[in-house]
């Protein structure tokens, strides 16, 4: 009996860990309430693989650029869009699943055949109808494409149900936001509540105004310190850590050790070339990264440090992000795993990794700023692109040579 209640005690111990490791943020939001009237599609990404990179793919159809993790071979992406505008994201779910088959977590290996054949949301439910079934998923998948298309589907092993984002009735503020629970799964089952409660005060306020833009989505969301049960805020000088040594606990805040990507995929206005589809990537822990924007038409000519560098399978701008984490999150023994030093993060003198990071961010968004809007009326010049990269490259790799926390 003893061996019995070890072994239960275990297992649960084991799928609650692994259940808060995968517990993603993320929002669909329209282009009635963004700045330039374009759809974002969001995922701040939470797994117990803190390397990941970003990858090209030659797909059936159509060609893609996707997150993956560094250690995989193929296969699976966790964030991506293809050549046709077609964008697709999941955050796992633990309210779906109502039979008892094992053999799960194929989330990774559907939105890469998605990515490989879909054009449109028709597609990716077509897609869908025909996967053999048990499909060995449990998850929101999050999806736009260059139609005007934006769409969750909450889905299991035998159907998914579409909850459209352009439907007053589901998204009467022009967002959606999912976590780890689905609106049609178990009632107060499934994990995220509170920071579900938190994107949504912080999207709340925003969407009146109709400015929300990726880069408002990272400063508002993925570094975000604002906690919604607590009702406190990090970064407000009345909550700061630094008042008290700088310690605090890293519990339900958006960003969380746990943290390994955040990206927004800033979708293209009906009738627009899809190329313009620009996949704005931050990797490693968003708080200690740098806002990057991809293209698909770049192929495998991304910048070098966020695609596999040459000593290992990793990335540079990870590398450097996780590298700063793990000085955040610097005590090992007893529960000092769950402690955060937020000064290293933010304090009054602005020698926090995030402060001094902004500045390198705000230059790359400068940089881009200009043949966005040109690009968008006559193409992607790709020699001026790969310029730009090789200046992304150089301010990223100096940036983080030149920060406090290393010295």
């Amino acid at each position: 009996m003893k061996r019995l209640y070890i072994t239960i005690l275990v297992t649960f111990i084991s799928v609650f860990f692994y259940n808060h490791l995968l517990s993603c943020t993320s929002a669909i939001i329209t282009g009635k309430i963004t700045a330039d009237g374009r759809p974002i599609l969001w995922k701040h990404r939470d797994t117990g693989e803190e390397n990941n990179r970003i990858e090209y793919f030659k797909g059936e159809k159509y060609n893609f650029l996707a997150l993956v993790n560094s250690p995989d071979k193929g296969g699976v992406v966790w964030i991506g869009t293809n050549s046709s505008g077609f964008s697709i994201m999941n955050t796992a779910s633990y309210n779906l699943k109502d039979d008892d088959i094992k053999d799960m977590d194929m989330e990774g290996e559907l939105m890469y055949k998605a990515l490989a054949v879909c054009k449109n949301l028709s597609d990716f439910e077509e897609f869908l109808n025909k996967l053999p079934r048990p499909m060995r998923v449990e998850a929101n998948f999050g999806v736009i494409d260059a139609e005007g298309g934006a769409a969750y589907y909450e889905t299991n092993n035998t159907r998914f149900v579409k909850v459209d984002a352009n439907d007053q009735k589901n998204a009467p503020q022009g967002y959606l936001i999912y976590t780890n629970f689905s609106y049609t799964g178990r009632f107060n089952e499934g994990m995220g509540y509170i920071r579900h409660q938190t994107a949504t005060e912080i999207f709340s306020k925003a969407s009146p105004l109709c400015s929300i833009t990726p880069h408002w989505i990272f400063n508002n969301l993925s570094r975000s310190y604002y906690h919604s049960l607590q009702g406190i805020d990090l970064l407000k000088p009345e909550h700061s850590p630094e008042r008290n040594g700088g310690w605090v606990v890293d519990q339900d805040y958006i960003p969380r050790k746990s943290s390994t990507a955040s990206v927004a995929i800033q979708g293209v206005k009906p009738g627009e070339n899809p190329e313009m589809s620009i996949m704005w990537t931050i990797l490693g822990y968003p708080a200690a990264g740098v806002a990057i924007p991809l293209w698909v038409k770049a192929e495998e000519r991304q910048p070098m440090v966020v695609m596999k560098s040459k000593s290992s399978e990793n990335a540079f701008a990870c590398d450097k992000a996780v590298d700063l984490k793990h000085k955040t999150f610097s005590i090992k023994r007893g529960n000092g795993s769950k402690y955060m030093n937020f000064n290293l993060i933010y304090n009054s003198s602005r020698t926090g990794y995030m402060q001094e990071l902004s500045g390198t961010e705000s230059y790359i968004e400068s940089l881009f700023r200009e043949p966005i809007e040109r690009w968008r009326r006559e193409g992607i010049n790709q020699k001026e692109l790969q310029d730009l990269y090789a200046d992304v490259d150089e301010a990223i790799t100096g940036a983080y040579l030149s920060l406090s926390v290393k010295k």
